[in-house]
């Protein structure tokens, strides 16, 4: 009687051991096709966020937002003095947005064109001193 109730105790054992064993593949399998789903999905969002950041597509972008090309650099140093020759953009057709199409009833309402940049480039002024001049304070204190 004994050694019956051994042998069925080890293999109640071993049928839970297995059953466990099993839970815990059916749960690996689960977890590596969620890890394969949500790597797939990571490689197709990455691709459009690729492509949306691709020269090409931001310069497409930014020409249905009406923006146009910048016209040569120019720095401004430290003591206001500027540095390169500044370009003017380049000219191209204005690009509507689609709530923009409408024409306004009042032809008098469109703003008037902007300074037309001059044929030696765009001036620009060096920056004004951080602090106004003794003479200016004291004239003030006055």
């Amino acid at each position: 009687m004994l050694v019956v109730m051994l042998l069925s105790g080890g293999l109640l054992g071993l049928l839970m051991l297995n059953t466990a064993l099993n839970e815990g593949s059916f749960e690996l399998s689960r977890l590596k096709k969620q890890t394969t789903d949500l790597t797939d999905e990571r490689q197709g969002l990455q691709e459009q966020i690729d492509g949306n950041a691709a020269p090409d597509a931001l310069a497409r972008r930014a020409r249905e937002l009406g923006m146009v090309p910048g016209g040569g650099p120019a720095f401004l140093q430290d003591d206001g003095s500027v540095l390169g020759r500044p370009g003017a953009a380049q000219d191209s057709p204005v690009v509507r947005r689609p709530e923009e199409t409408a024409t306004p009833a009042d032809p008098s309402a469109t703003p008037a064109p902007g300074p037309s940049p001059t044929d030696d480039g765009v001036r620009i002024a060096p920056a004004p001193p951080l602090s106004p001049a003794p003479s200016a304070q004291a004239g003030r204190a006055r």
